[in-house]
Formats: C-alpha cells, structure tokens, sequence
C-alpha cells in the first residue's frame, strides 16, 4: 500500500550507510512444543544501500520453513490496494478535506504538504486517513526512503523459495482499518502527522537510527507514544487490536510448528505491554528477547 519517490539519502541515515554502523534490529524468540517462532520488527520503507542486516537474522531466513508477513507480498496484492484505496479515499463529492478540519488544522496540513513538496490542493478530495498516507510517504520519501528496499519487499526476495509464504491479514482488512476510524480522530492522526512533518525535525532520522540498534524505548517514544496521545481511537485500530488478532493466530503458531517459522511485522507492534511479545508470553509461551 505504501510506495515512495527515492531522493537525496540525508542525515543519520547517510552516515550510517558511509560509516558501516553495526546493525542490531530486535528480535524474538517463541519456543514452542516443538519448534520456534522468530518475530522480527521491520521498517516498511528503507533508503537504498542501507546495512540493516545482522547475522543472526540471515541464520533465520536461510532456516525458515516458513514466513509471516502482515500482507501477503504479490502483484496481486499490490492491484488490490490501488483499486480499494481508489474506492475507499476520496471524499463524496462536494465535500472536502478542508470543511473537517478546523482553520489551524488545515493551516497545518497546508504546510506540512507544502514542506515535503505537495501541492496542498491535491489533498482537497481525500479522507483524512489517506491525506495522512500521503503527507507520511512524501515525508518518507525526503530521506530516500522507498518500499522496494523495505525489510519486507527484502526479505521476499532473499528468503529460500522453498519457504512457505503466509499473511496475518489482507489488503481490504487493511483498508478498513484505516477508512473505518471515526472522522474526528482520523483528524487527529493527520493533524499530528502534520505536526510532526513541521516540527519533528529528523524525525525519520531518529526512528531508524533507534531501530537499526534495537533501542525499542526510543522506537516508542518516537511512534507510538504521540500517536496513542493525539488519536487514542487511531492507536487502538491500528496497534493494540491488530497486535490481539495477531497473537492469537501467533500463539496457534508456536504451538504447532515443528520447525523454523519467521514473522516480519512491523517495529511497533512488538514493543512494550501491548505489543506482540508481550501477548504471547501472557499465553504462557516462553519468548526470549527484549
């Protein structure tokens, strides 16, 4: 669903890809009865040549029978998006971004959109939700950061093709996620979206140089911290129940591998009480990590 023009790498991110800094993303691991189920956090859009790589996660995708990813990683997946989101994001006519937003609000968005290089009349027709998208891609996209060089589009093409591929969800329970929140905390999300674009600074910097080495406090605090605190309903959809759903299916998992199972999702739905770890070890499955 998310796709971004590559620019100029700036930044952390530039002198970590020229200084070679040793990479150390957070890993997990589930024992089972009698297998193991590995969760790997993963950062959706990455800039090219960056060495996020370790060791220890190549020994898992080269032993892996099998492979979770959020959504299943297909061209056909990818058509399902564009039709839904071209269904799903446009206002009904008439209406207009701009009669939901209060005037600082829109102000804000205005600039935020003005700042990463949008024309802000393009985001007129949309719904709050995709208006956020787009305002987070092209921010993204400042640090060159792209979804065919993402941990997942990554390890898709690296893991053994023997691999069995699964998904935990799919494109139109995605969708709805998204276009199901109620309009004024959908509000609130792009407002703070818009909010973080004009005063978060490297923000994108930050989040990855906190990833790259595993430091899931700061991973939260730059996340998931304002977004649970601006749009409390938003947090809930697309975090706390998600990673419920997930554990569920997750713990099923563990129990019943016998082998090697990897699961990419992304970085924030493994942190802290709410998160994917957490939930399983509450199941009373041994997890070893963070």
């Amino acid at each position: 669903m998310r796709a971004a023009l590559a620019v100029l790498l700036g930044g952390v991110v530039a002198a970590l890809v020229a200084g070679g800094a040793r990479s150390q993303p957070a890993m997990w691991t589930v024992h089972g009865g009698r297998g193991e189920v590995v969760l790997f956090g993963s950062v959706h859009l990455l800039p090219p040549g960056l060495s996020w790589r370790s060791p220890a996660l190549d020994r898992v995708l080269a032993r892996a029978g099998d492979i979770w990813f959020e959504l299943p990683i297909s061209q056909a997946t990818d058509d399902a998006a564009r039709r839904l989101i071209a269904r799903e994001a446009p206002l009904p006519k008439g209406d207009t971004l701009w009669a939901h937003l209060a005037p600082a609000q829109a102000e804000r968005v205005r600039r935020a959109a003005a700042e990463v290089g949008l024309d802000p009349d393009a985001f007129t027709a949309l719904r709050p939700w995709m208006a956020e998208i787009t305002l987070s891609l092209a921010e993204d996209a400042r640090y060159g950061a792209r979804a065919t060089e993402g941990v997942e589009a990554r390890l898709q093409a690296d893991a053994p093709p023997t691999a069995r591929r699964h998904a935990l969800e799919t494109v139109r329970l995605q969708v709805a996620i998204l276009a199901g929140a109620p309009l004024p905390d959908q509000v609130a999300s792009l407002d703070e979206s818009a909010r973080e674009v004009i005063e978060g600074g490297d923000l994108y910097d930050r989040t990855l140089r906190a990833w790259l080495v595993g430091d899931l406090a700061q991973v939260a605090h730059e996340d998931l911290d304002p977004l649970a605190a601006a749009a409390p309903v938003v947090y809930r959809r697309l975090i706390v129940d998600r990673n419920r759903r997930w554990a569920e299916i997750l713990g099923r998992v563990a129990r019943g591998t016998r082998g090697l199972t990897l699961v990419v999702v992304g970085a924030g739905h493994l942190i802290g009480p709410a998160g994917v770890p957490a939930l399983l070890r509450a199941q009373g499955l041994a997890v070893d990590g963070p």
